[in-house]
């Protein structure tokens, strides 16, 4: 039987939790846990040494669940790391300037798309925070293994594993309940699970709902001049409510594990229901979101190395439409009732890797993977009847936006991973995949989009795509108090179906074909080609020996794109000052930036605990080398400072987020700037025997701040002033002009009880 510990490996390994940077170290297996062989901690042994992978851990994650029900929100203290706002469970991450469909994202392996023209189901918001037990960022250079089909880094996300009674001990079980309450929007919910297992079965279940009225920004924040008024018959309170911010999750994961000798069989069945969520910075909101997933995973240890094969499928239905704080459309629903529309999208995927142990120096690892994705997106006819006929744009037929959409992947890679010396390691690979896609026939509404359906139509609309990935990095120890690692990487991403396959240029089509947030109207592009990122990346740390008082890490890097696919304007010039109809086109760019993140330990005492400074600086830079413009949603300078404190089982954070003015903004999109800011956060939590208490105040001195991510505000509600409602009723418009403002101030509270 071959051992899998590596302990030079180990010794270079790094984590972050939180801020802090922990070494990892290898242990023996724990009682009752996965694995059947003693091996290293994955973070220790797997490409994370090589790539400068941040991960959040259990213990870490706890203390954050009370404060969000967003996935997204739990990676914005990794440095480089931001979240593009979207709807207050759908946040979208961004590494280094590059988010979305850019990033590699996987959930329990799989990989999810969204299957939205708005993008309001992204990956991360198929699991919520309380089913998670580890998250794993790469925001440097990323190894072919960790995925493809991107430009950025990569996250992985884990649920909790299966866990087996040791021989002998019986029926294994333990489970969790709990509870929040966030007084900003009134926001509350809470969780359960429960798990029983054998030495070699294990049956758990986990289940969550959280749900919330629409947020209010800090009370400073003045919209306009009047203090009330009456639209549509409707009374509006002008005040500090953020419209269109309400959402209703639910999730339920059940997993059946089997574990025999050296073999691992696990079975998840997942279930979504958000029945809605509002989304200020877009046109539309969700009205009813399902997600039902199947996802099974083997997993083998053999005297050559592992095995680990997964299939999985996921099927998403979603509606949109407009909820009650689209004060415009309620002005119009008395002739025309809504606007459905509707998406349906098939997520096919498999994957196997083996990783092969050919010497005590070597790992290679080779796999394979493929992924077939089908979507449908549709709008059905609305109108309303006015002396007996029917009356609208919207009808009489089923505008098909994207009819049998198409786009299947095809990889293979391989990697090799060699440790030289004591100081020397190397990681190289190489990606290889084919994306085929195609889609349907479209029609619009009636005859006013017959030109440009019929100019699609008679298209050949097939396309394929093979990509080439590499990855190349060396990392050096020189001795045990500093690291330096550095790389290079080939990463290319092939267009998604909304960017190829869109394609009317009527306005009220392309308004609502936006997966960016910025209120402008889209136009798909059938000539686009992949994008191609060329990235160099260097990590330096700095350290005490034992890794336990101090370190400071440093990460440069610089990323050049071919064929960026950017917005140009549909007709010759785009007007300012508005929201304007752009086509995706591929241009040239390039991002450069760099990380700074440490910590230090202040003093200890027995009675009065620990003290601990943390922190980290972030930049990025965005342009493109094509048109001069700036990129899109690029986060300026930001910093996070964090004094922590602890006792015992007793923790308290205070934690200051510092931003600075956003002025590189997109000219192309209208992008509006925004003015720097500073939010004060108060934590504490503290851990009784087996109760766990979490409390908070978010944004303690209820600083008004708009998010230099957040897109428009086009969210039609009670923060809007008389003069903006008649400018939209006046213009078919949205105001233009308006950022979302981030939340006022909140106090948070959760409970959580482990049995």
């Amino acid at each position: 039987m071959r051992h899998r510990y590596r302990p030079l490996a180990a010794a270079v390994a790094f984590t972050f939790s939180g801020f802090a940077i922990a070494q990892t170290t290898n242990m023996a297996p724990v009682s009752g846990q996965l694995s059947a062989l003693p091996k290293v901690d994955v973070t220790a042994y797997a490409t994370d040494a090589f790539s400068a992978a941040n991960t959040v851990d259990s213990d870490e994650l706890s203390r954050m669940r009370a404060a969000t029900s967003d996935t997204a929100t739990l990676l914005q203290g990794i440095p480089g790391v931001n979240v593009q706002s979207a709807g207050s469970v759908s946040g979208l991450p961004s590494i280094h300037g590059l988010g979305d469909d850019r990033l590699s994202i996987r959930v329990n392996g799989m990989d999810l798309v969204s299957a939205c023209t708005n993008h309001m189901n992204p990956p991360l918001s198929y699991i919520d925070p309380t089913n998670i037990q580890r998250i794993t960022v790469y925001t440097g250079i990323t190894p072919v293994s960790v995925g493809g089909d991107s430009i950025g880094g990569a996250i992985v996300i884990d649920s909790k594993p299966p866990q087996f009674a040791n021989p002998g001990e019986g029926m294994l079980t333990s489970g969790e309940v709990g509870g929040f309450y966030r007084s900003n929007g009134d926001a509350h919910g809470g969780n359960a699970s429960i798990m029983l297992a054998t030495e070699h079965l294990n049956i758990r279940y986990a289940g969550s709902t959280a749900q919330s009225n629409n947020y209010r920004a800090a009370r400073s924040f003045k919209p306009g001049l009047l203090a009330e008024y009456t639209t549509a018959g409707r009374h509006w309170i002008r005040g500090d409510e953020v419209a269109s911010s309400a959402y209703k999750s639910q999730n339920h994961q059940l997993g059946i594990a089997s574990r025999w000798d050296h073999h691992l069989f696990d079975l998840k069945l997942g279930y979504q229901h958000i029945p809605y969520q509002g989304f200020p910075n877009q046109h539309m909101d969700m009205s009813d979101n399902k997600s039902r997933q199947v996802n099974f995973n083997y997993q083998g240890d053999y005297q050559w190395g592992t095995l680990d094969a997964r299939i999985y499928h996921e099927r998403t239905t979603h509606s949109m439409n407009f909820l009650k704080d689209r004060v415009y459309w309620y002005h119009i629903s008395r002739v025309v009732p809504g606007m459905p529309m509707n998406t349906e999208g098939k997520n096919l995927g498999t994957s196997v890797q083996a990783e092969i142990l050919p010497s005590q120096r070597d790992v290679i690892r080779i796999g394979g993977e493929y992924q077939r994705y089908r979507l449908d997106d549709w709008w059905p006819p609305s109108y309303g009847i006015v002396n007996g006929s029917p009356v609208g744009g919207m009808q009489p037929n089923t505008f098909w936006n994207i009819r049998n959409g198409q786009r299947d992947r095809f990889d293979l890679y391989g990697e090799w991973e060699a440790m030289w010396t004591p100081r020397w390691t190397t990681l190289l690979g190489a990606r290889a995949a084919t994306v085929r896609m195609n889609s349907g026939r479209v029609s619009g509404y009636n005859d006013t989009y017959a030109t440009d359906a019929n100019r699609f139509n008679q298209r050949d609309r097939s396309r394929t795509d093979d990509n080439i990935n590499l990855s190349a990095i060396v990392r050096f120890t020189p001795d045990d108090r500093q690291s330096y690692q550095g790389g290079y990487s080939r990463k290319v991403r092939s267009p998604s179906l909304y960017e190829r396959y869109t394609w009317s240029t009527g306005g009220m089509a392309m308004t609502m074909n936006n997966w960016v947030n910025d209120g402008n109207g889209y136009v798909g592009n059938l000539d686009l080609v992949p994008e191609i990122a060329h990235t160099v990346s260097l990590t330096a740390n700095w350290h005490d020996a034992g890794n336990s008082l101090w370190n400071v890490e440093f990460t440069p890097y610089y990323s050049l794109i071919d064929h960026y696919i950017d917005a140009r304007c549909l007709r010759t010039l785009c007007p300012v000052a508005r929201y304007n109809f752009l086509t995706v086109v591929n241009q040239s760019a390039r991002l450069y930036g760099a990380d700074l993140s440490g910590s230090v330990v202040l003093g200890e005492a027995a009675d009065v605990g620990r003290f601990t400074f943390k922190g980290n600086v972030s930049y990025v830079n965005g342009k493109n080398r094509t048109s001069g413009d700036h990129l899109y949603n690029i986060m300026p300078l930001n910093a996070r400072l964090v004094l922590e404190h602890r006792l015992g089982n007793w923790t308290n954070t205070i934690e200051q987020q510092l931003v600075a003015a956003k002025r590189n903004v997109s000219e192309v999109r209208n992008e509006m700037e925004t003015a720097g800011y500073g939010l004060l956060n108060l934590r504490s939590s503290y851990l009784w025997k087996n109760v766990r208490l979490d409390i908070g105040l978010e944004n303690a001195l209820d600083k008004h701040y708009a998010l230099p991510l957040g897109g428009a505000y086009i969210g039609q509600g009670a923060t809007m002033s008389l003069g903006m409602t008649s400018n939209w009723s006046a213009t078919g418009q949205p105001p233009y002009g308006y950022t979302v403002p981030g939340m006022g101030r909140s106090l948070y509270a959760g409970i959580n009880i482990a049995f």
